[in-house]
């Protein structure tokens, strides 16, 4: 298998009050620290955002705008059509607000996903966490279809339309989103004690 990596750094951070993707959290940006904990367990990896490509061109990657954004799935999409003629299997999507995912998301997931009639699996703790993923590119179609039927966007809602499979991880933590000013702090906080 080949497998490709799509940071899903598409959303508008109203939480946040900022570009979530450029947010620092120790001394890092999150898409700096996404970026660590995706690259290392894929071949090759790009960045779904939409706005200004320019403000994240210095991370040297792919910029994946939406198509149309319809939240997440437009993001998963799009990192499918990259992929796809590059020769790629699958995309594993990471959420840029994801700044402590496992460092065997990638095997974990593949392992799940040989459970899965379409070889697609999401991660799960206590409970889902549907935007990181690995997605067959054989699955491009379908997803476009999904999104242009007006069908509400849901990522699970489609993943569990193509009988996705879990993959179990033990720590939720891992998995935390960081959507506010609030978290980041929080998040500041657990670097240093773990420091």
């Amino acid at each position: 298998m080949r497998i490709f990596g799509v940071i899903l750094a598409g959303g508008a951070g109203s939480r946040m009050g900022a570009d979530k993707a450029l947010v620092q959290l120790a001394g890092q940006s999150l898409l700096s620290h996404a970026i660590a904990r995706l690259e290392p367990q894929v071949e090759r990896l790009a960045i779904s955002a939409n706005g200004d490509p320019a403000r994240l061109a210095g991370y040297g990657l792919p910029i994946l705008p939406d198509a149309v954004a319809l939240g997440p799935l437009s993001g998963v999409l799009a990192g499918l059509r990259w992929a796809a003629p590059l020769g790629a299997t699958a995309v594993v999507t990471l959420a840029v607000d994801t700044p402590f995912a496992p460092g065997d998301l990638v095997p974990q997931l593949c392992l799940a996903a040989e459970t899965s009639p379409e070889a697609l699996a999401i991660a799960t703790a206590a409970k889902n966490h549907p935007t990181c993923a690995i997605w067959p590119v054989a699955l491009a179609g379908a997803l476009a279809d999904f999104l242009s039927s007006g069908a509400k966007a849901r990522v699970l809602g489609f993943a569990d339309q193509h009988h996705a499979a879990r993959a179990q991880f033990p720590d939720e933590a891992a998995f935390q989103n960081l959507n506010t000013p609030a978290d980041i702090i929080a998040a500041e906080a657990l670097i240093r004690a773990e420091s």
